[in-house]
């Protein structure tokens, strides 16, 4: 009998403990049976921090349905801002664009994509994470966007870590950095870990070595570190201090000669405007001798070309870029032949009175275009592949539209320098302009050269004009601005020769931006003007003086 009562009792709690297996089985089941995003949210809108867990570890591993609203980051994000919510009586999971919640806020709901706007606060309750949920969403977003297959991508995340990593960070980055190919992407999380390492406190060797990188890097965010590093470190250590002085005056220094080079840059895409405003007027003002105030506004047409193309193929900014170029060309060219034809053939040997005329026809053509497009600015959209930056180093980036800009000048400049010196309208060109009557005599018919090269200039205002816009707005003003600025590129260089625009609009634009940070924008014209006017009075024939019958007339 007491056999029969202890296997009993035996058996009785092998049933116990089995049970208890299964329902410690079924609950681990339970915990990691989530494979959809629908029980995610479920366990986010409940009350086990376990389950939370196992919810957030499948949203970091799988990637954002094309049609949901709210990317798999995004979500992670809002739970570390208090911005994802439940609704108390539904258990659905709603995200808040803007906190903080209020009524009237409005809520998109993470697996459809609905939204509501709040009537009742109380309804919904910010969904709850505790430390160890934090370092883990955290942890969780690091290793994602680390994780992408795109360089780029890497990049953008790696640099966002500078400053944001903590204890519980650490480990994963150093086995990301350690792992990583891309060498933008290595570095930027090197300066994160070294950054890391001279604000939060490290080894003494490891502080060395951190500021030794960072004072090297090139980065703003270093700097910044090491400014921080410097107003925290204790006065008795010495060695410390020395190499954190050391290592801000070296990256002062390069931070000197980087401001050189972007000062140098927006000099020269200045002076590239300059050339490009100015080389039109250079070869109708050398050729025919006549002051054409109306210049600008034959900028000013070739920029508006570009703005009609534009509303023309909205939805291809580059290919309509690109067609703006000859279409500008050629409307300006036919706008500038029209004026020679009608006005300026009657007016040649008398300046003044060119002057004079083509003044009145500036006016004209502002009003044409105040009738037509509206006084107002237009505004003519960057191509993608002008826009953004182009890294030279960590400390240096350039504006990618001037740098096409630059290129731009310098290809109209060569493709005029070829025209003028290869073809025979070139030829003829040069034959008129140096002797008029002796051309004349040998055939070269002289009405027809005027024609051409007064349209050839305004073609190439025109095209002065496409680049122009992708600078500053369109506006029947426009022109206004840089017909001053045309006459003394021309002036200076010397009048009808290219050479000399070219030299003249690129030391102009250099000048200009030097003195701009001291003297001011408006000062730095006056001193530009001024400078010119002296350089006029020791050389009155430019830089590169003309050599011919016009130069001996003069």
């Amino acid at each position: 009998m007491q056999r029969l009562t202890a296997t009993m009792n035996r058996l009785l709690w092998l049933c116990r403990l089995l049970v208890l297996m299964s329902s410690v089985l079924i609950t681990a089941q339970a915990n990691a049976d989530i494979s959809e995003m629908s029980q995610a949210a479920s366990a986010l809108a409940g009350n086990s921090f376990d389950d939370k867990e196992v919810a957030i570890a499948y949203i970091a591993s799988t990637e954002s349905s094309e049609q949901a609203t709210i990317s798999n980051i995004q979500l992670l994000e809002g739970l570390l801002n208090k911005q994802v919510f439940y609704d108390k009586k539904a258990k659905s999971i709603w995200y808040l664009v803007e906190p903080p919640l209020a009524k009237g806020s409005e809520l998109t709901n993470i697996l459809s994509g609905d939204t509501v706007t709040v009537e009742k606060k109380r309804q919904y309750r910010a969904v709850t994470i505790n430390n160890s949920i934090r370092s883990q969403i955290k942890t969780a977003m690091a290793t994602a966007a680390l994780s992408s297959a795109e360089a780029e991508t890497r990049q953008i995340a790696a640099r966002r870590m500078i400053g944001e990593l903590d204890a519980s960070l650490l480990p994963t980055i150093n086995s990301i950095r350690d792992a990583e190919s891309d060498t933008v992407t290595k570095k930027y999380l090197s300066t994160a870990i070294s950054v890391y390492a001279v604000t939060e406190g490290s080894e003494p060797e490891q502080t060395m070595d951190a500021i030794t990188f960072l004072s090297g890097v090139g980065l703003p965010e270093a700097f910044d570190a090491l400014q921080a590093a410097r107003a925290k470190v204790q006065s008795d250590d010495v060695g410390t201090i020395t190499a954190l002085d050391k290592a801000i005056a070296e990256y002062e220094q390069s931070q000197r000669v980087v401001n050189a080079a972007q000062t140098l840059y927006f000099g020269l895409s200045l002076g590239s405007v300059l050339v490009l405003a100015g080389i039109g007027l250079a070869i109708t003002f050398g050729v025919m001798g006549v002051i054409n105030m109306a210049h600008g506004e034959l900028i000013m047409i070739g920029a508006y070309t570009t703005y009609v193309l534009q509303q023309l193929f909205p939805a291809q900014t580059g290919m309509a870029l690109l067609l703006s170029i000859p279409c500008a060309f050629v409307v300006s060219g036919l706008v500038g032949m029209a004026i020679e034809r009608s006005v300026i053939r009657h007016l040649y040997g008398r300046p003044l009175e060119t002057l004079l005329a083509t003044f009145g026809i500036s006016l004209i053509l502002q009003q044409a275009v105040r009738s037509i497009f509206s006084p107002l600015n237009r505004s003519v959209s960057t191509p993608d592949f002008m826009s953004g930056m182009i890294e030279v180093t960590p400390m240096l980036e350039l504006t990618a539209s001037r740098m096409y800009i630059m290129v731009f000048c310098l290809m109209v400049f060569f493709a005029l320098l070829f025209i003028l010196k290869r073809t025979p309208l070139g030829l003829q060109v040069r034959a008129v302009s140096q002797n008029r009557a002796m051309a004349r005599a040998m055939g070269v018919r002289s009405e027809w050269v005027d024609m051409a090269t007064f349209g050839l200039g305004s073609g190439i205002a025109g095209v002065a004009g496409v680049a122009l816009s992708q600078l500053t707005n369109v506006g029947p003003n426009m022109g206004q601005a840089y017909i001053i600025d045309s006459f003394m590129v021309v002036v200076f260089g010397g009048v009808g020769n290219l050479w000399g625009t070219l030299a003249a609009g690129l030391s102009l634009g250099v000048f200009n931006k030097v003195l701009e940070p001291w003297a001011g924008a408006v000062l730095a014209k006056i001193l530009v003007l001024v400078f010119i006017i002296l350089f006029i009075q020791k050389r009155p024939k430019g830089l590169f003086p003309q050599r011919g019958r016009m130069a001996e007339d003069n």
